[in-house]
């Protein structure tokens, strides 16, 4: 009797082993369907149930991991690039960067080189913080006792930027939040860049009332993608900005809280810091 589980594995192995091989050269779902034996709709349900994203998808991730390779030698052009990937020209190379850095080619490639990022440490009712932000508004906000640690992750973030020390309007604003002033969110300006999807999710997550709580799933639902709940939380745990984009208030469906990018002590309580204030 044939095993169709340990088929269809040796089926999405040899799919992935054909794309490694070949991505270069941007195979098209019949290409690979093809190389594999199956029908392109059946190739295409059984990689995505199997390896978690679509033939495309896993396609560009290894399309823009060899790209970025490429763009740490400072002699690399960008549309250079682009060809050595497989694609049809810069404008592609910008549009993958984009979709799935956040980022340009360009901003990935000198690192941040032309931005200016104020930061500040401050006291918050959960512990100690960082805000960092940039001409456009707040970048990072995040729980770090550790000054020095904090500060080193916010740098790996654009090596190249200049950096000062300083508190701008942005920043105050954005600490207004633990003071209850939750009236005031609409003035709170941010920038984050992120993946389409990632924006999508956070910004679903501001739709979370102050004081209730929400699952993966409903957040996937409201994207109108049900079946995304792995990729949310995925998303959900890039969030850069704590508190302003409320992931604390994102449990499990199971009524556990589950994990917190910033602790799971600190999330419980936040979770009921919030209860508490919202019912006095």
């Amino acid at each position: 009797m044939v095993d169709q589980k340990s088929t269809n594995y040796h089926r999405i192995a040899q799919a992935i082993d054909y794309i490694r091989a070949h991505f270069k050269d941007q195979p098209s779902l019949d290409d690979i369907a093809s190389a594999i034996g199956i029908s392109p709709f059946h190739f295409q349900r059984l990689f995505t149930e199997w390896a978690g994203v679509s033939p495309k998808k896993f396609m560009q991730y290894l399309s823009i991991d060899y790209a970025k390779q490429m763009l740490k030698n400072e002699h690399a052009t960008l549309l250079e690039t682009a060809y050595k990937t497989g694609l049809s020209g810069s404008s592609r190379l910008h549009d993958l960067f984009v979709n799935i850095e956040g980022m340009t080619p360009g901003e990935y490639k000198n690192g941040g080189e032309k931005l200016t990022i104020r930061y500040n440490f401050a006291d918050s009712p959960f512990g100690k913080i960082l805000v960092a932000s940039t001409a456009k508004g707040v970048c990072q906000l995040c729980f770090q006792e550790d000054e020095h640690q904090a500060l080193f992750n916010l740098m790996k973030r654009s090596p190249n930027a200049r950096y000062q020390q300083m508190v701008d309007k942005f920043q105050q604003d954005a600490l207004f939040i633990f003071q209850n002033d939750w009236q005031q969110l609409n003035e709170i300006k941010l920038h984050l860049k992120g993946t389409e999807f990632q924006l999508k999710v956070w910004q679903a997550l501001l739709t979370i009332p102050t004081g209730e709580l929400t699952s993966y799933g409903s957040i996937a639902q409201i994207m109108d993608k049900p079946n995304a709940s792995r990729a949310v939380g995925t998303a959900i745990g890039s969030n850069p900005v704590a508190y302003l984009i409320p992931c604390h208030r994102v449990i499990r469906a199971s009524g556990m809280f589950g994990d917190y990018k910033w602790g799971h002590t600190r999330k419980s309580v936040i979770i009921g810091w919030e209860a508490s204030k919202v019912g006095s």
